[in-house]
């Protein structure tokens, strides 16, 4: 057995590399922070070959020191933290003294800097974990740290770096994330020598609308709301601007990009009666509160915090995003923020309705909707299936416990047939009501079921079956659907080619910006193509396709279920809601859909007799 030994510094921090810098992106997070703290007003990033080959972040910060500048590649070294207490109230952004070390063991890493009271800089390079000696330098009032090939000495875990288009796509978004958080800093990115982004000082609603566009600033409410020293402000985008991914999302805790349950579980609740569950919300907001108060100390990412009261963060959090909301909304007209209101767009209405009208007149034709097991005859089959019961001289009084005797002296017969024992438990369907549910009779009543909530537990069940069994059946599309995608689409629609095929999609970039869908699961509505594509995608790009096909396996499907089942409003034929009753009784855990709520109740004879007082 090998003996108890200690590591190699340059193996400890080839580890500590293996966390810290993930990908390109992850080195640009470290060295834009680094430059925040040192107090930079500009920002300017280069990149070659989506930050693999070169990466180079110069700032006009204060600079560090000739005497410093070894100790700034040298692990577990910073100038942000001295003691516990200091660790506890972190307001910096770095401090943990890995990311430079992390650098230099995985990369061939440059380091300039001059601060103020030099006459001129001085630069240090290092290399597999050694170091030169400092040597003057040309270069102005600041730092620029350049990081060339990462991963050149490690080919095994160079060999897990993506593309160029997706390690740029990565830095990009990282970029903006940045530059949304600091207004007051100007921010520069070049590519391949190529100008990417110019963003001068702005205040902060100029630097989100040069981020994400004028649309989302159109259709969005200030926030801003302070208690104590909790101090929430920004941007949040109205229900008419929702999306269909949540690819517009920015939380900042002291100026900290995060991604925290409890803030997402906080905003999702001020926006649950305004918007439709399958559309997600744009905003970008900022906390501000005592640094004491959260632990970012949590991952060595830092995207993840802990706060010390998190019930009181949630709610006031929700609290002051509700009333932000609540305001405008009466001279709005939120997309789908009714159940009963149709969808706001034409076009997603005129495709989920399930109905088109001929030569502009009232005349209302069906669409054929498909479902495995839908009735070929449209005739109502109530009567064939379920055999009404005579007597030898024609109705039979009901055998109802409730009827008095006066009553039945007085006349009272039930017109109610009884139908026999049939293999139908949810019974046959009667119609529809407001759009929303159907009703249907069986032999001990009304049923009625919540139409979207049951087909969408259909769907979810089919597609894990048939994903389960690597046999998801795809539907090639006759023209292909094509949609408008950022650099980070793209490339995810680049890199997961195997992941798609397996979710039985056909992704494919036919430009620099443009996807096209050209297959998709076959028991997915095309109509859907683009928002089911969309959320595929964002989902492989958050969390990468190892976790998004295994452990995330069901809220993905489940999502593209949600997508795919029938909407309110859309009407249906008899055949068609005894399609979704045969479905469901064909379907596992089909009392309950995909969210935990119910799908359809019992009404029996006896509470609707009850209801009308009959037999009393």
């Amino acid at each position: 057995m090998p003996s108890i030994h200690l590591l190699p510094d340059l193996l400890i921090n080839q580890i500590a590399a293996g966390e810290v810098i993930e990908r390109p992106a992850s080195a640009l997070k470290e060295l834009l922070e680094n430059s925040l703290d040192a107090g930079a007003t500009e920002i300017a990033v280069q990149l070659e070959g989506g930050g693999i080959k070169r990466l180079v972040v110069r700032d006009n910060g204060k600079g560090i020191a000739q005497t410093e500048l070894p100790l700034a590649l040298m692990r577990h070294a910073t100038s942000k933290i001295a003691s516990l207490d200091d660790l506890q109230r972190v307001a910096s952004m770095g401090f943990r003294g890995e990311a430079l070390a992390s650098m230099a063991a995985v990369a061939q890493v440059t380091l300039t800097s001059r601060n103020a009271d030099a006459e001129h800089a001085w630069k240090i390079e290092a290399a597999d974990g050694t170091q030169s000696a400092a040597a003057p330098a040309a270069h102005a009032h600041g730092t620029s740290v350049e990081m060339r090939e990462l991963y050149f000495n490690t080919p095994a875990r160079r060999k897990f770096l993506k593309s160029e288009s997706t390690e740029y796509a990565w830095c990009e978004e990282t970029f903006k994330r940045i530059a949304l958080s600091r207004p007051d800093v100007a921010f520069s990115l070049q590519h391949n020598g190529k100008s990417a982004w110019q963003l001068p000082r702005h205040d902060l609603p100029q630097r989100i609308t040069s981020i994400l566009g004028t649309e989302f600033g159109q259709h969005a409410v200030n926030v801003e709301r302070q208690i104590g020293p909790l101090h929430l402000y920004g941007i949040a985008a109205l229900p008419a601007y929702s999306r269909s991914t949540r690819d517009e999302q920015y939380f900042f805790v002291n100026g900290r990009f995060v991604r925290d349950k409890v803030l997402m579980h906080a905003v999702r609740q001020a926006y649950q009666d305004i918007l439709h569950h399958q559309r997600h919300p744009a905003f970008v907001l900022f906390l501000d509160m005592p640094p004491e108060q959260v632990d970012v100390n949590v991952h060595p990412a830092k995207s993840e915090v802990r706060f010390r009261e998190s019930q009181a963060i949630h709610q006031f959090v929700f609290h002051a995003l509700q009333d932000a909301l609540s305001v405008p909304m009466e001279s709005e007209t939120p997309d789908s923020s009714l159940r009963r209101r149709p969808e706001s767009s034409s076009s997603t209405n005129a495709l989920d309705s399930g109905l088109r009208r001929n030569d502009g007149n009232s005349a209302v034709q069906q669409q054929s909707i498909s479902f495995r097991a839908a009735q070929p005859q449209a005739a109502y089959k109530l009567w064939e299936e379920a055999a009404v019961v005579r007597d030898n001289v024609g109705w039979v009084e009901r055998s109802d416990t409730h009827q008095s005797s006066s009553q039945a002296n007085d006349g009272y017969r039930s017109a109610q047939p009884i139908l026999q024992q049939t293999e139908h438990p949810l019974g046959f369907a009667l119609g529809q009501l407001s759009g929303i549910y159907i009703l249907a009779q069986n032999q001990q009543g009304l049923i009625v079921v919540d139409m979207h909530a049951a087909h969408e537990r259909i769907v979810y069940e089919r597609l894990k079956t048939a994903f389960d069994a690597q046999q998801m059946p795809t539907q090639p599309l006759l023209i292909p659907v094509t949609f408008a995608a950022d650099a980070l689409a793209i490339a995810t629609a680049e890199e997961e080619q195997e992941a798609l095929q397996r979710l039985g999609f056909d992704i494919a970039p036919i430009s620099t910006n443009t996807l096209a869908v050209r297959a998709m699961p076959a028991m997915l509505k095309q109509s859907h193509a683009e928002t089911a594509a969309r959320e595929v995608l964002h989902e492989l790009r958050d969390f990468g396709a190892s976790r998004a096909l295994t452990e995330r396996r069901n809220e993905l499907l489940a999502t593209l279920a949600c997508h795919s089942a029938v909407r309110a409003n859309q009407q249906l034929s008899i055949p068609e809601m005894n399609a979704i009753l045969r479905e469901m009784e064909q379907t596992e855990r089909a009392d309950q859909c995909n969210h935990g709520r119910p799908t359809w109740f019992q009404v029996t004879l006896a509470e609707l007799d009850a209801m009308f007082m009959r037999g009393k």
